[in-house]
C-alpha cells in the first residue's frame, strides 16, 4: 500500500506519531510519504494508491494507480469534476466529524447579532454613552425557534446548541433521518416553506450540490419569517447575494451571519461590509485544534478496514456530492 499524505489549509501538519500510526496500519509493505503541498505532491503521486488530502484534477492526472482518496475537507464539491466523480476511486473523509466547531462558529455569528456585539465593539468607549440604545436592541435566544436545513453532522450540532440555549429546533433533510432529543421529527424537503415561516433563526447546514446552488433566492427569502436571522457556515454559493441584499434592505430579515461567501476572498467593495446587521468571517468556521487529529484517526481506522475488505467510515456518494 503506497500512501501519500498532503498537507494544506485544513491539515497544516502531521506529527511523527500520526505518521507512525499510518505506517503501522498500512503494514510491513506499506510506504507512507508526506508532501508539504499540492505542488510537492505532483512529483510524488506516480505510485500512490491512497491519498490523504486534496486531489485536484492536475494531481489526479499524475496518479494513475490511485484507488482511494481520504479527503481533508468536509465539503466535497471540490471533487465534482467528472474525471474524479465518474471514476472507480473511493472517496472518504471527515463526514460527520466537523459539526461541532462549525456549530460553535454559527452560534458565535448569531450571538454577535442578537447581543449587538458588533456595534458595541465598534463603538468602543463611546458605547458607555449608548448603553440604553444597545440594550434596547439585544435579543435573548431562549424561546426562539431555530430552523435547520440539512440534518447531518453540522445540523445536529446546531440543534444540540440551540436546545442548550432554550430554543425550539426544527429540521428538514432530503434523507429519511430519525429525530432525536433536540429535534423530535425531521421533515422532508416539501416542508421547507413551513420551517422557514416558523423559524426565528434559519441555519444553512447543506452541502453544495447542483440542487442547493443559489437555493436561497427571492422566493425562499420571502418564505422566511419577518425579522428572522440567517446563518451560513457551509457553502456561500447556496445563497444568492443579491436576493439576500434585497431581503435585508426591505427589512424582511433582521440580519445575516456569514462565514462563507459566493466570492472568496470577499472583495473589499462588497456591499455587505457596510451592513451593520451583517456579520462576516473569512471562511474560518472549519478550524479546530481537534479537527486534523480526528480525521487522521479515522484515516488510520479506514486503512485497517481497507486491508480487511470491510466497509469504510465516512464514505461520500460522489454522484450526490455529499
Amino acid at each position: 500500500m503506497n500512501i501519500l499524505v498532503i498537507l494544506g489549509l485544513t491539515m497544516p501538519s502531521i506529527s511523527d506519531t500520526e505518521v507512525k500510526n499510518i505506517e503501522v496500519a498500512a503494514g510491513l509493505n506499506g510506504v507512507v510519504t508526506v508532501a508539504s503541498s499540492i505542488g510537492d505532491a505532483m512529483e510524488l503521486a506516480q505510485d500512490s494508491e491512497v491519498i490523504l488530502g486534496h486531489v485536484p484534477l492536475p494531481l489526479l492526472q499524475r496518479a494513475p494507480k490511485l484507488k482511494w482518496v481520504h479527503s481533508a475537507s468536509s465539503g466535497v464539491d471540490i471533487y465534482g469534476y467528472s474525471e474524479f466523480r465518474d471514476s472507480e476511486i473511493v472517496l472518504t473523509g471527515e463526514k460527520g466529524l466537523v459539526g461541532g466547531h462549525l456549530a460553535d462558529h454559527g452560534f458565535a455569528l448569531l450571538l454577535t447579532m442578537t447581543r449587538n456585539l458588533k456595534r458595541a465593539i465598534k463603538l468602543g468607549s463611546e458605547g458607555w454613552d449608548r448603553r440604553a440604545e444597545l440594550r434596547a436592541q439585544e435579543i435573548e435566544l431562549d424561546g426562539l425557534t431555530l430552523g435547520i436545513l440539512g440534518f447531518g453532522g453540522t445540523g445536529q450540532a446546531m440543534a444540540k446548541r440551540g436546545r442548550a440555549f432554550g430554543m425550539s429546533c426544527l429540521a428538514v433533510d432530503n434523507n429519511k433521518i430519525e429525530g432525536n432529543d433536540d429535534v423530535t421529527e425531521v421533515w422532508g424537503l416539501d416542508s421547507i416553506p413551513k420551517l422557514l415561516s416558523l423559524s426565528d433563526v434559519v441555519a444553512i447546514c447543506l452541502p453544495l450540490t447542483p440542487q442547493t446552488q443559489g437555493f436561497f433566492g427571492d422566493e425562499v427569502f420571502s418564505q422566511m419569517r419577518k425579522g428572522s436571522f440567517l446563518i451560513n457556515v457551509t457553502r456561500g454559493e447556496i445563497v444568492d447575494d443579491k436576493a439576500l441584499q434585497r431581503a435585508l434592505d426591505s427589512g424582511h430579515i433582521q440580519g445575516a451571519g456569514l462565514d462563507v461567501h459566493t466570492i472568496e476572498p470577499m472583495p473589499a467593495n462588497h456591499p455587505f461590509w457596510n451592513y451593520e446587521n451583517v456579520v462576516m468571517t473569512p471562511h474560518t468556521a472549519g478550524a479546530s485544534q481537534l479537527r486534523s487529529g480526528r480525521n487522521i484517526d479515522r484515516f488510520v481506522q479506514n486503512i485497517g478496514r481497507w486491508r480487511a475488505n470491510e466497509e469504510l467510515l465516512g464514505v461520500y456518494d460522489k454522484q450526490a456530492g455529499y
